[in-house]
């Protein structure tokens, strides 16, 4: 491994786009520190749902490769589901007709068709995906970055400049909204609900007539209700009325769900843009600044492919 203090850089944001992306970096031999301000376990990604799928993320193109190459990692770390939290699990995507899915998807995943009216009432497509359980994929990329040679530090920045490093990448979400600064960062609001799991192993999103979404996704031990997206709302604070309604749109597609005894509230804020912020920015002093930020809901999809692109960029002359 490289040692010198020229080969040294700081990712800033310990969630899972920074974790992912400090374990590209570690295990290409480079230094790597990550700055956090919150433990794994605090961070927004704890939160997610963490179904792989392209999530409202732009620029279309390039978000399309970095989720197919973050689906080859998930499906060989889904050999391995206890220790890394990534199981590949069927389910339905509601609302999404398998003979109009576009070639990159179909030619992936060459398992995905049409729904049984048993499996959905309406138009959906049955496929099996990865499921990431982010409670246990959190401290795995952790531990694997440790592992590599990395460090972890209790850190909050106001200001990028001050980070005391040749390279320095920006892995911090909605906190660049005020960090970089770029103001066309902005909250989307996710709230779920936890419940027992009443004996349901496969996934269902979906979104009825009047717009509203609804999804559950069976982790162990578990079952997580959603959803909600509401933009530019910053409350973390689970609202009871919107976990009533949550419960409701679920059991209306699951009935069993309805007499789940609820285990916990979550609340998470996506840091959306209008486009994904993947880009090196010279800094003074041949400093280098790469900013890999607003991915929104679909930070966990483009993951790997995002922190491999984002290396790319720190190891550039």
């Amino acid at each position: 491994m490289n040692s010198g203090l020229g080969d040294e850089i700081v990712v800033v944001g310990g969630g899972v786009v920074g974790l992912t992306t400090a374990v590209v970096l570690a295990e290409r031999g480079r230094r790597v520190r990550v700055w956090s301000r919150d433990p794994v376990e605090g961070t927004t990604s704890a939160v997610a749902g963490a179904l792989w799928w392209p999530y409202h993320i732009e620029p279309v193109a390039l978000a399309r490769a970095w989720a197919l190459r973050s689906l080859d990692v998930y499906e060989e770390l889904a050999a391995r589901p206890e220790e890394t939290g990534v199981r590949m699990v069927e389910g339905v995507l509601g609302e999404a007709d398998p003979d109009a899915a576009d070639a990159w998807v179909t030619d992936r995943l060459p398992g995905l068709r049409a729904t049984t009216a048993e499996e959905y009432a309406g138009t959906g497509t049955w496929v099996r995906l990865p499921l990431i359980d982010m409670p246990a994929h959190l401290p795995w990329l952790r531990d694997r970055f440790v592992a590599a040679g990395g460090t972890i530090e209790a850190r909050t920045v106001a200001d990028l400049a001050e980070v005391d490093a040749p390279v320095v990448v920006n892995c911090t979400g909605l906190a660049a909204r005020e960090l970089v600064p770029d103001p066309s960062v902005r909250p989307v609001r996710g709230q779920l609900v936890v419940v027992e799991n009443p004996g349901i192993h496969t996934f269902v999103v979906s979104t009825d007539a009047d717009g509203e979404m609804a999804y559950f996704f069976p982790q162990p031990g578990r079952l997580l209700l959603g959803g909600t997206a509401v933009e530019d709302e910053w409350s973390t604070e689970p609202d009871p009325v919107t976990a009533a309604a949550i419960v409701r749109r679920c059991a209306a597609l699951r009935p069993e769900i309805a007499g789940a005894r609820v285990l916990e509230h979550r609340v998470g804020l996506r840091p959306a843009r209008d486009a994904v912020r993947l880009e090196r920015e010279p800094l003074s002093g041949g400093r280098v600044l790469v900013h890999n930020y607003g991915h929104g809901g679909a930070g966990v999809t483009v993951a790997w492919g995002c922190a491999e692109e984002a290396a790319g960029l720190a190891a550039s002359p």
